[in-house]
């Protein structure tokens, strides 16, 4: 595999478990409750990603995967796709997402960046995309609910960082972090007069 493939492949798969890794040590309950108002929660991002891939990769370019019944599931367009229901089991759902990873880069392995495709909702003027477009694009959207992710666990119970043993964060000192946000409180009140 040559050294762009590797380079789309590690930062996808880091984001990829990055999103997993925020559902370790949560209750049922928390794993999958709203955090935000509109109803954002860490199972159903798992779930979203899950649909994310199987259309973009297996679909977009043909090659089958014994999960792509799992879209006839839920209804994406209704937002079914964002939160798991209560007789969906979790270690199922995290599972299929690793399947689905692993059928996604299996795919871009064999194909070449320039390969096309056919993204099947796409408007008909530009739903020919290559390989290359959708990598990228599934490490933004990836990324972006690994994001989400992070705020919503940080909300939940206070960690923080995007990787486990390596947070990226400065300091793990409760007090650092209350002066800190209170500098930036302060900040945000002086800026505001």
């Amino acid at each position: 595999m040559d050294d762009q493939k590797s380079d789309l492949l590690r930062y996808l798969d880091e984001a990829r478990d990055a999103v997993v890794w925020k559902l370790d040590g949560l209750d049922e309950y928390t794993a999958r409750r709203p955090g935000t108002p509109t109803g954002t929660n860490l199972l159903g991002l798992v779930k979203h990603l899950t649909s994310c891939e199987l259309v973009y990769f297996a679909r977009t370019f043909d090659r089958p995967s014994a999960d792509l019944s799992y879209l006839d599931t839920f209804d994406a367009w209704e937002n079914e796709d964002m939160w798991a229901g209560a007789d969906e089991d979790r270690e199922e759902l995290v599972a299929r997402y690793r399947r689905v990873c692993a059928h996604s880069n299996s795919i871009v392995t064999e194909l070449p960046l320039d390969a096309p495709g056919r993204v099947p909702h796409w408007p008909q003027d530009r739903a020919e995309t290559t390989l290359h477009h959708v990598v990228v694009r599934m490490l933004g959207e990836t990324n972006r609910h690994a994001g989400q992710a992070d705020i919503i666990r940080e909300g939940f119970d206070g960690a923080a960082g995007h990787r486990e043993g390596s947070s990226s964060l400065p300091s793990e000192d409760r007090e650092w972090w209350t002066q800190y946000v209170g500098r930036i409180e302060s900040a945000a009140r002086e800026a505001s007069r």
